[in-house]
């Protein structure tokens, strides 16, 4: 049976955000089920942060094929919070799959083959119950096969209405312009970009802004806060429980360096300056830049969403803050 949303979840000024040049809103802070919604994590906790996210506004949840872990677990789990909790408010969600990475075994298990990237599709929707995702991305692009290819199977989606709108995630700049321009030659637009954006993190500024302006794209950005470095947690070292600690966490103990929080350390100090906690600061100043329509959070408690989701009560940076900012963390000259 579906809970009943909260009435006042759509009060939120200037929160939802044109997607590039379509006319979908994303919310400004979406959910990312990538870490905390597996099978090895208590679902009834993944369950309370996604209805506590709706309630709030979020109304964009991202998974992909092989989120856990175990791979598809993120997914089904999902599948039983939708049908269980969301199904009323179906058409209020964007819902989001990507394949690309390792899923199954043998020659069509990962990478950017049309055999690949329908049948996960097939089997994502299986997993959570859907008749479509609103978005399905190329989780990263295959240099071993055509991207005439990869790109005819994201169209094929759209066309079998199986997704509303492609994306595609971990491509450089020169690749998304190709893959733009081959969607736009089927008759499907290229939606969106989902690249790893973070202040120790930024290639994304040596060339794929530009395109996604150019093509009139959105971008969302994962792993806003580099995997929990800037979300001040590691300031006195790696916290019982923390993604550092994990044995299948994607940040490891050995990249906590004194270095890094030393910089975390000076870039807090900023952030109080603005009346900002780090993470807010961190999100709000991907935020600012107008091709960034959403940045995806990862959550392992409610507190975490409420504080996140205020970030977007001031994405405002002087002159001063930004220089400040660069002299702490330079912009990658590599090109993006």
């Amino acid at each position: 049976m579906s809970v009943i949303a909260n009435s006042t979840r759509y009060d939120r000024p200037n929160f939802y955000r044109k997607c590039g040049g379509s006319g979908l809103k994303l919310p400004a802070v979406s959910l990312g089920l990538w870490h905390n919604f597996g099978g090895v994590d208590t679902f009834e906790t993944g369950r309370a942060m996604v209805r506590r996210a709706f309630d709030l506004g979020i109304t964009h949840f991202d998974l992909a094929n092989n989120y856990g872990p175990p791979p598809g677990s993120a997914e089904e789990n999902f599948g039983c919070i939708l049908k269980n909790d969301l199904a009323a408010y179906r058409d209020e969600l964007i819902i989001t799959s990507k394949a690309g990475y390792d899923m199954w075994p043998g020659p069509y298990g990962e990478w950017g083959s049309r055999k690949y990237l329908l049948a996960s599709l097939d089997q994502s929707l299986r997993r959570m119950g859907l008749d479509y995702v609103d978005i399905f991305y190329s989780h990263r692009p295959d240099l071993d096969t055509p991207l005439e290819e990869t790109m005819g199977a994201l169209a094929q989606a759209v066309v079998s209405g199986k997704a509303l709108y492609v994306g595609v995630s971990n491509y450089d700049a020169d690749q998304t312009a190709r893959a733009a321009s081959i969607l736009k030659n089927l008759g499907i637009p290229c939606l969106i970009h989902q690249p790893r954006y973070s202040m120790f993190d930024r290639w994304i500024e040596g060339g794929l802004l530009d395109v996604l302006k150019e093509q009139k794209m959105g971008g969302i950005a994962f792993s806003p806060l580099a995997q929990g470095l800037l979300s001040g947690k590691y300031l006195q070292g790696i916290p019982e429980g923390s993604r550092a600690a994990k044995p299948h966490g994607f940040l490891r103990p050995a990249e906590v360096t004194e270095q890094k929080i030393s910089k975390v350390r000076q870039l807090e100090q900023l952030a109080r300056a603005r009346g900002q906690s780090l993470a807010q600061f961190a999100l709000a100043w991907v935020l600012r830049h107008p091709q960034m329509t959403s940045v995806l959070i990862g959550a392992s408690s409610i507190a975490q969403i409420e504080e996140n989701i205020k970030a977007c009560d001031n994405l405002q940076f002087s002159a001063d803050e930004l220089k400040a900012i660069d002299a702490i963390v330079p912009a990658d000259k590599a090109k993006g």
